[in-house]
C-alpha cells in the first residue's frame, strides 16, 4: 500500500456499486411472489391460505438477499460489503488486494470475501480483450486514434475493481483508514427466512 503520511482531507460520498440486472431480477420475481402468494391467500381456503403466507416468509427476504441486497458502498476511509446474508467494513488499511478472477473478491486480514454485486462476465471480458487489441492495431505511435486518446477496454467488473484499488492505495495511509474489519451477520434477512421455512415443513407435514 501506499507509504503517504496520514492526512485529515475530507471524506467524500460513498460509490455505490450494484448489479442493475440482479435489481431488475429482484424486482421481477418479487412481483412474481407477491402475485402468487397473494392469489392463494385471497382464493384459498383452510390451510392453503397459511402455505403461501410461510411461502413468502420465506421466499421473499431471499429473493431480496441474493438480488436486492447485494451492494459494494466505498468511500475514502473504508469498503463497505454488504453480501446477501453479512455485511463486511473494512478500512482500508486492513485490505490487502483487491482483484476480479472467476469472481471479484477482497483480501483482508488473512479472509477472502466475495463481491456478489460485482459479477465476472469472462464473456464480457474477452470482448473487452478484443476490441483493446482492435485498438492496438489502429493506434499510431503517439497512442492516439482520430484525435482521440484511447482508453483501455475493460470489462465492467475490471473497472470496478481497478476503481476500489485505486481507492485502498490512496486511502491506506488515512488516519480514518486505519483499524480492523468488522463483520455482521444480517438477522434482518436470516430470522425470517428460517421461520417461513420451518412453518412451511410443519404445514406440509400436517397435511
Amino acid at each position: 500500500m501506499s507509504s503517504q503520511q496520514p492526512t485529515d482531507e475530507p471524506v467524500y460520498d460513498d460509490r455505490v456499486y450494484r448489479s442493475p440486472m440482479g435489481v431488475v431480477t429482484g424486482v421481477l420475481l418479487l412481483a412474481l411472489a407477491v402475485w402468487l402468494c397473494g392469489d392463494a391467500v385471497v382464493r384459498g381456503s383452510g390451510t392453503t391460505r397459511w402455505i403461501a403466507l410461510a411461502t413468502a416468509l420465506c421466499v421473499v427476504p431471499l429473493t431480496v438477499a441474493f438480488t436486492l441486497r447485494p451492494a459494494v458502498f466505498a468511500n475514502d476511509n473504508r469498503l463497505r460489503i454488504r453480501n446477501p446474508f453479512r455485511c463486511i467494513e473494512l478500512p482500508w488499511a486492513s485490505v490487502d488486494a483487491v482483484r476480479a478472477g472467476y469472481s471479484a473478491e477482497v483480501l483482508a486480514e488473512g479472509k477472502k470475501y466475495q463481491l456478489w454485486s460485482v459479477p465476472v462476465s469472462l464473456r464480457e471480458r474477452k470482448k473487452a480483450n478484443r476490441q483493446q487489441f482492435s485498438r492496438r492495431r489502429g493506434l499510431t505511435g503517439t497512442g492516439v486514434q482520430d484525435g482521440v486518446a484511447a482508453e483501455p477496454a475493460r470489462a465492467g467488473a475490471d473497472k470496478v475493481v481497478g476503481e476500489l484499488r485505486e481507492l485502498a492505495e490512496r486511502g491506506a495511509a488515512r488516519r480514518g483508514a486505519q483499524g480492523s474489519g468488522k463483520v455482521r451477520w444480517s438477522y434482518e434477512i436470516i430470522v425470517p427466512a428460517v421461520v417461513g421455512a420451518v412453518a412451511l415443513i410443519v404445514l406440509l407435514a400436517t397435511l
